[in-house]
Formats: C-alpha cells, structure tokens, sequence
C-alpha cells in the first residue's frame, strides 16, 4: 500500500530506504501516550513517521527517563539488529502527537538489503548518523556534567527546530516544560530549572510561553568547547 506522497515531505537523504518504507503494506495509526514498541521487545519492524512526532527514550535503573531525540515527518524509527535472531529493540518509542506511520517487517527488509548494495549503503549511512549523534550527546554529558548535557541540547534543539529572529536570536519553535529538558540532559527538572535561572540571568535566553529564544548561542558553545559537527549530527531529531 503506497502512502500518499503529500504526507511525507521527505528528507533527501536516504530517500531509497525512505521509499521502500513508504511503500510498505500498511500502515498503523499511532495515539499521543501510547508507544509504537517499548525497549527490549521483538524488533520485527521498522517504521517511517507519515505524521505525528514521538520521543525516542531510554528507562534508566532509578525509573528515569532519557529522552534521546524527537523524531517527525519523514523520519525512520527502530532500533534493530538485523541479521541477527531474536534481535531485540534498544529504545522506547514514545508517542507525543497523533499521527501514522509506514510499517516494514525485519525479515522483507533484510532479504532487499541482500539485493540491493545502494540500499545497503544507505542503511548503513543512517544507522551511522544515529549512532554518532548518540556518541556526541554523551560525550557532552561525561566531559561537561549536566550543564553540558543542557548547553548541548539547547544547541541541538535551535539546529531542529530554532528560527533565526531579526535581532540575531534563535526562537526554539517548540513548546519544552522543564521535564522534557531534564528527560534530554538524563537529570531532575530542578537542576534544569536553576541552570535555566541562571542562564535568564545573564540574558544567554529567555522562556516565553514555553518556548525558549536563545540569545547568545556562542556562549553555550564557547562553554562546553563545542566542536562545530555538522548540523545533520548536531539535531535532536
């Protein structure tokens, strides 16, 4: 079943991978609260987002959350071990706004990964990504503590979803409470909430109606010895 093109408004990278899963044989409808597969269940499936948004989320020990990135339209999802048995997802996919998304099973997309090397390439390259923005983001936590680990997705988060203002700001277009920050940086909403103080202090930011205008984006990153990656690598999503 051919999901209609006007749904996806797809990146132009990966686009064979994203095309295999958009015509995959159906597709589920995904209700904001629930999750599309939870962290050690069968990974029998792969997923490419039509619509909606989910947090893709890891349970520590102490019943934490840590909350690794947003993913939306056009995005993959699912984490899985191919060519492996009983190969098992690695994280939680919570769902955070209504939506659909394209199904493909484990076992179809090993047998055209084995065709097609252009495919395998591609998959290759995306698993790649995911796994250096992963690196990055603990890289910042272990070296910076948890004000690098907020420095680093405040600069993440202007890369996703920051619109460049007339003043020279960044106006992060997404609504954050002080939870979903802290389930970012793997810390507690008052930790968060002190470093946003202090940071609304120096005028580095400011929170309007849950949306957050970084002001001076070179101090985050002069403070936690940013390394300027590529902006594909330094997202949220």
């Amino acid at each position: 079943m051919a999901l209609p093109s006007e749904q996806l408004q797809l990146n132009p990278r990966f686009n064979q991978l994203k095309e295999l899963l958009r015509s995959a044989n159906y597709s589920k409808k995904i209700k904001k609260g629930s999750f599309l597969f939870q962290e050690g269940m069968p990974a029998n499936e792969l997923y490419l987002i039509c619509s909606g948004k989910l947090q893709m989320i890891k349970t520590c020990p102490d019943g934490k959350e840590m909350c690794f990135r947003i993913c939306s339209v056009g995005e993959i999802v699912g984490e899985l071990t191919l060519f492996t048995n009983d190969p098992k997802y690695l994280l939680t996919a919570k769902v955070i706004e209504d939506g659909e998304v394209a199904v493909i099973e484990k076992d179809y997309l090993e047998e055209q990964l084995l065709l097609n090397p252009s495919l395998t390439f591609e998959y290759m390259q995306w698993l790649s990504n995911h796994t250096r923005r992963t690196q990055t983001k603990f890289r910042d936590l272990i070296l910076h503590g948890k004000k690098g680990a907020l420095y680093s997705t405040l600069i993440r988060m202007s890369n996703s979803y920051g619109i460049p203002l007339k003043d020279g700001s960044i106006l992060i277009d997404l609504p954050l409470k002080n939870q979903d920050l802290a389930n970012f940086c793997g810390t507690t909403r008052e930790s968060v909430n002190r470093m946003l103080n202090a940071l609304k202090n120096k005028g580095i930011l400011s929170i309007k109606r849950g949306k957050i205008t970084i002001h001076d984006l070179d101090y985050l990153k002069s403070e936690i010895q940013c390394e300027n990656c590529p902006v594909e690598i330094c997202r949220i999503e």
